[in-house]
């Protein structure tokens, strides 16, 4: 049975979509967007900040349900332009140092709001 989870150490969901849905088994969180949980948007800061922002709501979302970012079995990664992928890539391994996930990295026609990277994560419960 399908299950939302909903944090507040993340933006929250401001439209017809929720922070992440479970089935009890695997964890799917929805695009996260350099948004603080406070609502600031940090589309000018760097590809890098960005990055973290977006990663950091993905590992509080995580955190709801008890899970980490060593549970993250894929990552698809927007960007607003590929050229940004080696700056990406270098903040989110930070967060991925041993065993990372699967990932996939794309640019996009645009993201929301005009940000530079949205990050989805797939994660397995324990």
């Amino acid at each position: 049975m399908k299950r939302t989870i909903s944090t507040p150490d993340a933006p929250e969901a401001v439209g017809a979509y929720s922070q992440a849905t479970t089935n009890g088994d695997v964890v799917f969180t929805a695009g996260q967007i350099p948004m603080t949980p406070d609502g600031d948007l940090l589309d000018d800061e760097p590809i890098a900040t960005q990055t973290r922002q977006s990663l950091e709501n993905v590992k509080a979302i995580l955190e709801e349900e008890g899970l980490n970012m060593q549970d993250v079995l894929k990552v698809t990664v927007f960007l607003a332009d590929i050229d940004d992928f080696e700056a990406m890539n270098d903040a989110y391994s930070e967060y991925f140092q041993d065993n990372p996930p699967a990932r996939s990295a794309v640019q996009a026609g645009a993201l929301p709001k005009g940000v530079g990277v949205e990050i989805e994560a797939i994660a397995a419960q324990k």
